[in-house]
């Protein structure tokens, strides 16, 4: 077999670089991505588009931007584990094929998700543990919303929720005991309301009661002042004598 002309090589060295991120190893031929361990801040955006299996764990990574998978739509296996990431973007997941079948999330800083990024992902196994979550009423939505195996839901741990006595316990325990955290955030809410309501109305009487001692300060100082106008020579006839008295006797 001929050798290649140096520029040829150099031409197939150059396509191999480019087809693989820089810093993670692509062997050749086999579809699997190697990005662990490589102290990376951010999802690389030249992945080759024919990956199957995708490991970007162990590194920095905090975010997830949308469409930070676009175009691998041969993409089976997502791993994700052991970064930093606490925010995944609405559209994160979108352009992926439906072949995904694992998206390792767990060891991050998930407190809280929301439905929209993993709605094309309905036959993905989502590995979740090890995540700060905090219970709560969009949780529990999040839970009801997916199709979640019961092994993915019995490892969301309560770290934080409404309630002291939830902490550390197991989320679809919970759901199972019948706590419903919709209920607790509706009871929050109309409690908020009601103090709300109290408040404005503690304000209102407050001001109805300055306002009437207020005037009753002025008419009486009006009355005391009529009083120490000096008395004319001309006597009152009965009927302002009335008036008088019954102006005094209302103030």
């Amino acid at each position: 077999m001929p050798a290649l002309p140096p520029f040829f090589v150099l031409l197939l060295c150059l396509h191999g670089s480019l087809s693989c991120p820089q810093g993670c190893d692509c062997p050749p031929g086999s579809g699997v991505v190697w990005c662990n361990q490589r102290q990376l801040m951010a999802i690389p955006f030249d992945i080759p588009p024919d990956t199957r299996v995708l490991y970007l764990d162990s590194n920095w990574i905090t975010h997830v931007p949308n469409g930070a998978f676009r175009g691998l739509t041969q993409l089976q296996e997502l791993h994700l584990a052991d970064n930093l990431i606490a925010n995944i973007a609405p559209g994160a997941f979108r352009g992926l094929g439906g072949g995904l079948r694992l998206l390792d999330l767990s060891g991050n800083q998930l407190q809280r998700m929301e439905v929209a990024p993993f709605v094309t992902l309905a036959w993905a196994r989502l590995e979740l543990y090890d995540n700060p979550w905090h219970c709560d009423c969009s949780l529990q939505e999040l839970m009801e919303a997916l199709p979640l195996d019961a092994e993915t839901v019995d490892d969301i741990v309560c770290a934080t929720a409404p309630w002291e006595e939830h902490i550390g316990q197991h989320l679809a325990h919970l759901l199972h005991r019948g706590v419903n955290f919709c209920v607790s955030q509706q009871r929050n809410t109309d409690l908020a309301m009601l103090l709300t309501m109290f408040c404005w109305f503690t304000v209102v009487i407050t001001y109805v009661i300055y306002y009437v001692r207020r005037n009753q300060a002025e008419s009486r100082r009006h009355l005391e002042y009529l009083k120490s106008l000096p008395v004319p020579s001309k006597q009152l006839s009965p009927e302002e004598e009335v008036e008088t008295d019954t102006l005094s006797t209302i103030l």
